[in-house]
């Protein structure tokens, strides 16, 4: 294929790209905006492939671990439970990350395979690319390890910290500029293999002083660390799909983290910098032994809703957990039917990753109309009469409001406890993802409903 007619299939895959991320935007949109993606990525590869020109018999194990990788991800894809979502994206994140960091390495042993020069006679501009590829691969494969074991359990979620950890990291990213400027000048090898080194010691040390609460906006991060690896190697590679899949990857993933920084009342710098979260500050609340709760069941549940004129369901990791959200739409629906108004209130970090609550209702087949985000529903919670929470706990917790020695104190949540009853559904009064307790179990307009997710809200539609 020459090199003109490449060029233009490539182009094509890239607005087929862009409009895969303008449909992605948009719950409507987002099945469309994924049939784009899927078109333009395999525009991608055909043409990578018959660009190649010589079909010897390296192509054939790149066809067979091709086959091999896809049916690894499309099994996985399929048996994935949207509970494992979060840490299953961090997991790929991190496989990105590492193919980025595997073709700086190739491309820096066989420079002349990628018309790159000669060993130790790399092009100047080549070599910056790869070294930058290499650094922000490695940072963001090591990031995405720690971010996968702390969202599954095998690690801590909590803050992971110890004394001079952010002048550590200044001075190992100060480390790898200066590496890097040093290696253009030498073409050394050693150097090239410490900045990969380095790099994956940063990644580390940039994730684990987040804490649980804040990972939603990690894993957003960590995307965007993604995509600028795959840009720098697309720039080596002069390869026109990476790189425009690497800067859309790499700047929406930015402009997400920025979104959600800034509707969670946080410093966007200290994310990327790997200071936000770590704090040894823990909530004066008082301890909930002390504290008297209302119990609950279905039946006075049921009660409550039937009697309403208007409910605001609030849906957290609980749900997803629990996989209640078809139960919850039959409870919804009977509410309906007895003249009660309804609707859904989503915030930003609901879950464990961006959209995570907006997904699951899409799958029970919830009305767009009636999911509403934390600014456009919040002081609709004053005029309510129910609050159903189910599974969401840090996104409810009054103390982000008023207790300064709070982990998520600034953290704008849903103003639930201004509702004339809250129904809350959770297993026990265990703390949420920050591992703070919440308060609002222990108002007075609070009613504790101690059982699975799922099975309470099933027990609601019986009763109903």
């Amino acid at each position: 294929m020459s090199a003109n007619l490449s060029a233009l299939f490539y182009l094509v895959s890239g607005i087929l790209f862009i409009l895969a991320l303008r449909g992605l935007s948009s719950p409507e949109t987002s099945r469309q905006g994924n049939y784009f993606g899927i078109a333009g990525m395999v525009i991608s590869i055909i043409v990578t492939f018959l660009s190649v020109g010589n079909f010897g018999p390296g192509l054939i194990y790149v066809l067979i671990f091709l086959i091999i990788g896809g049916s690894i991800g499309a099994f996985i894809a399929f048996r994935i439970p949207m509970t494992a979502m979060p840490e299953l994206v961090a997991g790929f994140h991190s496989l990105v990350g590492l193919a980025a960091v595997f073709v700086a390495i190739s491309a820096f042993l066989k420079p002349e395979a990628f018309g790159l020069g000669f060993v130790d006679q790399i092009k100047l501009a080549s070599l910056i690319e790869m070294s930058l590829g290499a650094a922000i691969g490695a940072i963001t494969f090591s990031g995405s390890i720690i971010a996968f074991l702390k969202l599954k359990g095998i690690m801590s979620g909590a803050p992971i910290t110890f004394k001079g950890q952010h002048l550590i990291n200044l001075f190992l990213g100060l480390t790898i500029i200066f590496l890097i400027y040093f290696l253009c000048r030498s073409q050394s090898s050693n150097l090239f293999w410490s900045i990969i080194l380095i790099s994956f010691i940063l990644g580390v040390l940039l994730i684990i002083p987040i804490g649980g609460a804040d990972m939603p906006v990690v894993i957003s991060m960590l995307n965007s660390y993604s995509g600028w690896a795959a840009a720098g190697i697309g720039f080596t590679l002069e390869n026109t799909a990476l790189i425009i899949t690497g800067a859309l990857v790499g700047s929406s993933g930015a402009i997400l983290s920025y979104i959600m920084c800034k509707g969670m009342n946080r410093s966007f710098f200290n994310v990327i910098l790997g200071g936000w979260g770590a704090t040894d500050q823990t909530s004066s609340s008082k301890s909930k032994e002390q504290k008297p709760v209302k119990n609950g069941n279905a039946d006075d549940a049921a009660f409550l809703m039937k009697n309403a004129s208007s409910v605001i369901i609030v849906p957290g990791y609980g749900m997803a957990v629990a996989q209640a959200q078809h139960a919850l739409r039959e409870m919804v629906d009977s509410l309906k039917k007895n003249g009660v108004k309804v609707s859904y209130a989503i915030h930003p970090v609901a879950g464990r990753m961006p959209g995570h609550m907006n997904v699951l209702l899409a799958e029970a087949n919830v009305p767009y109309d009636e999911v509403f985000e934390l600014e456009e529903i919040n002081n609709d919670f004053a005029n309510c009469d129910v609050a159903y929470v189910i599974g969401a706990n840090d996104v409810t917790n009054p103390v982000a409001k008023s207790d300064p020695q709070s982990p998520i104190y600034g953290m704008p949540v849903l103003d639930v406890e201004k509702s004339k009853s809250v129904l809350f559904v959770k297993r026990s009064l265990s703390p949420g993802y920050a591992g703070i307790d919440n308060d609002l179990f222990y108002r007075d307009n609070t009613l504790m409903l101690f059982a699975d997710a799922k099975k309470m809200t099933e027990e609601i539609v019986k009763s109903l």
